[in-house]
């Protein structure tokens, strides 16, 4: 077998023709990556947005890895002045009402909005996968940051959260400051920004 010359790309791994998008000079391109962290199952403007951040040639080399962490510390009171902030009156006697979340319930839940999540993703021809992480999520980016240190940027998606974005302890705010990478926050199902 010969070896492959700049014009003539590697072949991929399975034996088929390569699928790596040539650079100028005739090498493959690099893949790029982004890490999604989000608090809820990905919508269709999520993911939209999502992929505004690149134009078409990006998108088709970059990986998104997504983080969904379980909710298993919710404070009781901070749930209830988010609603209040948001003038979810109704949302915030619920959350008087509700009792400390169930574990194995958040895992669940963080499951089923991981997979959502990919599925949206994946249904717009973006490559993703992803893992589901513990109620701090920001260890986990750690690692993903240290494995992976072609990622460009990280995109947090978030209801909004009065206590936390007002006082910049959101997740967002967090990773700026610990990691020094590029951090977008957007508020999921619509176009503003955290």
């Amino acid at each position: 077998m010969s070896q492959p010359t700049p014009e003539q790309p590697a072949p991929a791994p399975d034996g088929g023709p390569s699928t790596a998008v040539p650079s100028a000079a005739g090498e493959p391109a690099a893949r790029a990556r982004t890490v999604v962290l989000t608090e809820e199952a990905l919508g269709a403007v999520d993911v939209g947005n999502i992929a505004a951040l690149r134009d078409d040639a990006a998108l088709d080399r970059t990986d998104f890895l997504v983080l969904v962490p379980a909710d298993t510390e919710r404070s009781v009171l901070v749930d209830l002045l988010d609603h209040l902030s948001l003038g979810e009156l109704r949302e915030a006697l619920h959350s008087l009402r509700g009792s400390r979340p169930d574990p194995d319930r958040a895992r669940a839940d963080a499951s089923t909005a991981l997979e959502a999540s990919l599925a949206a993703l994946r249904a717009a021809d973006l490559h993703a996968e992803g893992r589901t992480t513990d109620d701090d999520p920001l260890p986990a980016l750690r690692e993903v940051l240290t494995a992976h240190p072609d990622v460009q940027d990280v995109v947090v998606v978030t209801r909004p959260h009065a206590v936390e974005d007002t006082f910049h302890r959101d997740w967002a705010s967090r990773a700026r400051d610990a990691f020094g990478v590029p951090v977008l926050h957007l508020y999921a199902g619509s176009t503003r920004l955290g």
